[in-house]
């Protein structure tokens, strides 16, 4: 059995420790008050065999909670009050330099709990070690200097999470969706260097990356490009091989007729986006950002995006081309062929594609064989789209967080970030984003109201105001920041073209951004205050009666302030296990709610019951329409290459029934015997779940790629425990 020190370092139990601090703590007190040797022995039993209960490593902060609340039931009194005493006043002198610890401990490889944080990032390198340094000291400064002490202790206890505190200090913002065509088509700047339009589709497939890394280190959420603005430029490099090929043909004194020198042409145009393809593919998992990681990059592929014609058949032979080298892979150390996790794909289904008469159908067949093989692209209905966002299809910005419908062209407001391919005929989305993101943790507000709905409600507004003020520290923390932090966004088209030194405090306001209230755990939540999941019919009301309440904040404080409050799905990795571990140490063990070292993300179903996937895309779907601000909904899957049937089957029920959803397959590989099956997870003798090859039972996971959706993207670096028990009960739904 293991335990997590201050530090973040998972070392051995010793229950010798607890004994000495509990005899410390009985020296203390009085002969008439102090405990025996066996007393002491018990309470150490006790607290050990609470940890072991746990099936997870306890902390620190655990253990001595436990040990209080023994010498409470042994009448202790006294002796407790002293324990309590000497743990706050080592509490304030930690709290004096409370980033020491944390930060040697990362420089030393030994922080578990930082190790498993992100399943995209490698906390061995010294890039990520530097973005974690530094995140340790923003998240300090945020804590003691920059928000407010009510809403530090919401985020200490689990009653929110107040996402991205690391990044808090600076002034920067989450996600977005980037306004590429601008980029490209009227130039841009790039490290203090001119990118003029670029005269070939290889070359703006080139330029795209470097801007991709760029925004990635401006800012810490995800962005997502479009195909669509690269398509025209295969026309560009169309017209120059033309000429190429004509001159060469003069050159060699070929007479050749102007149908042949298009067909030569035309396959050095499908040489040109294979490698412009390549380029994007490869460099953008092999870049590496200042937060020493690739970046969370998203590709959209919406046929209907660019005009029918050339422009269209073009945009479809870059589709084409993206899936088939994402069906063939990367290769890993070993020159073996695995699953990258970005960029992740995005793949509309449409009127033109969806059926097996439409003109791109060939395209839905390929994105069916990719997702079998690789997990991507996910989906998105341009039909259920059209229908909740206004008429409009766009993308969402990283992994599911989407952009309020424009209303700020419709209501006059013009083109505020001055971009060069601004339209006042069109809906604006490419270069708006995210301004940041709260979630209320829905099943501590449950619990806490013990049953009571009319406690429920009230507990309710109480989190969901400090929620607000919380999110408004993000907005506030934003305004007044100048154009010059980040040029690549402000000033150099990515998100705007403003002047050196204007605020972006007009892009704040007016729904050209927004701002994300999240929440998690709705399906415990649920059980708890009405004892039935929420996929029983006399249940559901009840979870959709807490959606709309919490849409209908978010309409009060957007009516109050002009600001795109929307309410969002979020999409729990760490946080999943910090709200667990909350909500055990508050309430203890409920069956059905706090029994599992995770809590459901968002609205989900939970990941042990049994419902197939039609069924559970089909009740999903009512939560997705009230979680506007982002949500993907999921179905689990076997291994479904030899079955493209059943995954086509899937997609055409997404298309008819859900805006946005993905199918999770398993990729892996043993670098050790070669098995490319799925790995497992199985516990060690102290009761971790570590991964395991049923092959060769392989445990070393520096000698194995798992390739696992985590929440909304792919994760390749492993997760937290909590994230782990929750990808080891998930059923299949097919």
């Amino acid at each position: 059995m293991k335990i997590i020190k201050r530090s973040g370092a998972e070392v051995e139990f010793d229950k010798e420790k607890i004994v000495v601090a509990i005899k410390k703590a009985n020296d203390s007190v009085n002969d008439s008050q102090k405990l025996s040797l066996e007393e002491i022995q018990e309470i150490a039993d006790a607290v050990t065999r609470s940890c072991d209960d746990m099936c997870r490593s306890a902390n620190v902060e655990e253990i001595q909670d436990m040990v209080e609340n023994q010498l409470m039931k042994y009448r202790a009194y006294e002796m407790a009050r002293n324990y309590i005493t000497y743990r706050y006043r080592h509490a304030l002198a930690r709290k004096s330099n409370s980033t020491d610890d944390q930060i040697l401990s990362l420089l030393e490889c030994n922080n578990e709990e930082v190790k498993q944080e992100n399943s995209n990032k490698n906390p061995i390198v010294n890039s990520v070690q530097r973005d974690y340094m530094a995140g340790e000291v923003s998240k300090d400064i945020t804590k003691r200097l920059l928000l407010p002490e009510d809403v530090v202790e919401a985020h200490e206890k689990g009653l929110i999470h107040f996402h991205d505190s690391d990044y808090f200090a600076q002034h920067m913002h989450n996600c977005c969706l980037v306004n590429l065509e601008d980029m490209l088509q009227n130039g841009t700047v790039i490290s203090e260097t001119m990118i003029d339009k670029p005269k070939s589709f290889s070359t703006a497939c080139n330029i795209a990356t470097q801007a991709i890394a760029q925004i990635a280190s401006s800012q810490y959420g995800g962005q997502s490009i479009s195909l669509a603005h690269l398509a025209p430029f295969v026309q560009v490099s169309r017209d120059k091989l033309r000429r190429e090929v004509r001159r060469e043909m003069e050159v060699l004194d070929i007479d050749v007729s102007d149908e042949k020198i298009n067909q030569i042409a035309e396959m050095r145009v499908k040489e040109e986006i294979n490698r412009g393809c390549q380029t994007l593919q490869y460099q953008v998992i092999t870049l590496m950002t200042t937060n020493g990681q690739a970046p969370f990059i998203t590709v959209f592929m919406y046929i209907d995006e660019v005009p029918e014609g050339q422009t269209r058949d073009d945009l479809a032979m870059i589709i084409e081309e993206m899936l088939n080298q994402r069906i063939k892979g990367v290769k890993n150390e070993k020159g073996v062929y695995i699953t990258p996790a970005f960029p992740k794909l995005i793949y509309v289904l449409e009127e033109d594609n969806i059926y097996e008469d439409s003109k791109y159908y060939y395209l839905t067949k390929l994105a069916a064989r990719c997702t079998a093989k690789r997990l991507v692209p996910d989906y998105i209905s341009e039909k259920i789209m059209k229908e909740l966002k206004g008429g409009d299809c766009y993308p969402c910005m990283g992994c599911r967080s989407f952009l309020t419908p424009d209303r700020f062209t419709d209501v006059g407001v013009g083109n505020i970030a001055n971009a060069n391919n601004y339209d006042e005929h069109k809906h604006k989305y490419y270069g708006r984003f995210n301004q940041g993101v709260v979630t209320i943790n829905l099943v501590d507000v449950a619990c806490s109201s013990e049953g009571d709905m009319y406690k429920f409600w009230k507990i309710m507004d109480e989190r969901l105001e400090i929620c607000h003020r919380a999110l408004m520290c993000r907005h506030n923390r934003l305004k007044g920041t100048l154009s010059d932090v980040a040029p690549i966004l402000w000033q150099d088209g990515a998100l705007a073209r403003l002047k050196k030194g204007e605020p972006i405090d007009r892009l704040l306001f007016d729904g050209y951004s927004t701002i994300s209230l999240g929440y998690a755990g709705l399906c415990e939540c649920t059980r708890y205050m009405t004892g039935k999941p929420h996929t029983d019919p006399t249940a559901t009301p009840f979870a959709l009666d807490v959606m709309k309440y919490l849409n209908d904040a978010c309409k009060k404080w957007k009516a109050e302030s002009n600001i795109d409050f929307s309410l969002y799905g979020t999409p729990l990795e760490s946080t999943t296990y910090k709200f667990a571990k909350a909500l055990q140490k508050r309430f203890g063990i409920i069956e059905g709610v706090t029994d599992k070292n995770y809590i459901t993300n968002s609205y989900h179903v939970h990941v042990t019951e049994q419902i197939d996937a039609f069924d559970k895309l089909s009740f999903e779907a009512q939560f997705q329409a009230l979680s506007p601000g982002g949500a993907i909904s999921y179905v689990e899957v076997p291994d479904l290459q030899d079955n493209l049937d059943a995954v086509l089957a899937v997609m055409r029920h997404i298309y008819d029934n859900i805006m946005y959803a993905e199918l999770n397959t398993k990729s892996d590989y043993c670098q050790v015997c070669g098995y490319d099956g799925e790995i497992q997870i199985c516990e060690d003798q102290d009761g971790k779940l570590i991964w395991e090859c049923p092959n060769c039972h392989n445990r070393d996971q520096d000698k194995m790629n798992v390739a696992r959706r985590t929440c909304g993207y792919i994760g390749t670096q492993f997760w937290n425990q909590g994230r782990t028990q929750e990808i080891r009960e998930r059923v299949l739904h097919l």
